[in-house]
C-alpha cells in the first residue's frame, strides 16, 4: 500500500508561482511513473506531468515551459514547480504513482489562480 500526501496549494495571482510537493510513504524507487494530474470544476481529470524512475519526463502541452516536475528519491518526494500561473490552471492537483500495475492517488490540493 502506498500513501501519497500533497501539500503546497493555495491562492495565487495570475503570473505568480507555487510549488507543490508529494510525500510518499516509504521508498519511491519502485514507483514509476510518478506525477501530477489536475481536475478543474466540471472537467475531467487530466495529466499535468509525469516522471519515471529513470528521469524521463512528460508534460501536458498546456504547461510546457511553465511547470517543472522533479523527484527526490532520497526524500521520497515528487515536486511540481509552477510558474507563470494562469486562471485556467485553477484545479485540484493530485499526486499519482504506479507500482506493479497498481495506481495510487493522493487526496489532492487546491490551486486557485485569481486576481
Amino acid at each position: 500500500q502506498v500513501q501519497l500526501v500533497e501539500s503546497g496549494g493555495g491562492l495565487v495571482q495570475p503570473g505568480g508561482s507555487l510549488r507543490l510537493s508529494c510525500a510518499a510513504s516509504g521508498s519511491i524507487y519502485s514507483l514509476s511513473p510518478m506525477g501530477w494530474y489536475r481536475q478543474a470544476p466540471g472537467k475531467q481529470r487530466e495529466l499535468v506531468a509525469t516522471i519515471t524512475s529513470a528521469g524521463i519526463i512528460n508534460y501536458a502541452d498546456s504547461v510546457k515551459g511553465r511547470f517543472t516536475i522533479s523527484r527526490d528519491n532520497a526524500a521520497n518526494t515528487v515536486s511540481l514547480q509552477m510558474n507563470s500561473l494562469k486562471p485556467e490552471d485553477t484545479a485540484v492537483y493530485y499526486c499519482s504513482a504506479k507500482r506493479g500495475g497498481m495506481n495510487y492517488w493522493g487526496k489532492g490540493t487546491l490551486v486557485s489562480v485569481s486576481s
